[in-house]
């Protein structure tokens, strides 16, 4: 790997106090402050996850939860817009809303726009959920299928990905917002070692040109 490594947003709970330099908290009325820390231990979870799979990646913390997993589309979007202006290689949201936002619309094409390869986490059950189902942001879930390096290729462009899941051993936090972390981690460990993308529907398509699995999740599946 040449150069510094990448550098990889995290839009969540925040991270560990020794982990939150440079980090901001997106406060509902548009504003920021510091970061302050993860009180809830999701967003260090993600990191983690994150780090597992490129220990010397950058991570910023954007912190738009801070008690409770309630978040809003200002406060998103003003962590993407924050990110994207940073030029963060990848951004993870291992999160979602239920409504579509004009503020996150505009936020979150913007970034794709601007070059940003985006994740969000995309539930397996539910209607849809933002920021995944936008154009352009790499939609993922957990695939109980998926061990560590595996990755599935789900229908309507939605990359599977490890998610700490018990049939693969997890005893802990899992599902989609896992997962999101761990396809941020894969595109973050090719980047280092060379990959470029032009775009986020450039890197969901070799994610899935690397995927073991393609069609839904299924028990017994090989």
């Amino acid at each position: 790997m040449t150069g510094r490594p990448p550098l990889v947003g995290v839009i969540d709970s925040g991270g560990p106090e020794a982990d939150l330099a440079g980090g901001r908290l997106f406060l509902p009325d548009g504003t920021w402050v510091a970061a302050r820390p993860d009180r809830l231990g999701h967003g260090t979870a993600v990191a983690e996850v994150i780090r597992r799979a490129l220990p010397d990646a950058r991570i910023v913390h954007a912190q738009v939860f801070q008690d409770r997993p309630v978040t809003t589309a200002i406060q998103v979007a003003s962590a993407l817009d924050w990110l994207a202006g940073r030029k963060a290689d990848v951004i993870c949201l291992s999160l979602g809303l239920a409504a579509d936002r004009v503020p996150l619309s505009r936020a979150a094409l913007a970034a794709v726009a601007a070059g940003r390869i985006v994740v969000a986490a995309a539930p397996a059950r539910g209607g849809p959920c933002y920021p995944a189902a936008y154009p352009g942001v790499i939609a993922a879930t957990g695939d109980a299928r998926c061990d560590w390096d595996g990755l599935s290729a789900l229908e309507g462009g939605v990359i599977g990905a490890w998610c700490g899941s018990p049939e693969q051993g997890g005893t802990g936090q899992g599902g989609a917002s896992l997962a999101a972390a761990r396809v941020a981690g894969h595109l973050a460990a090719r980047i280092a070692a060379g990959a470029r993308f032009a775009d986020g529907a450039a890197a969901r398509d070799a994610l899935a040109g690397a995927a073991r699995f393609h069609g839904p999740e299924c028990r017994g599946c090989a």
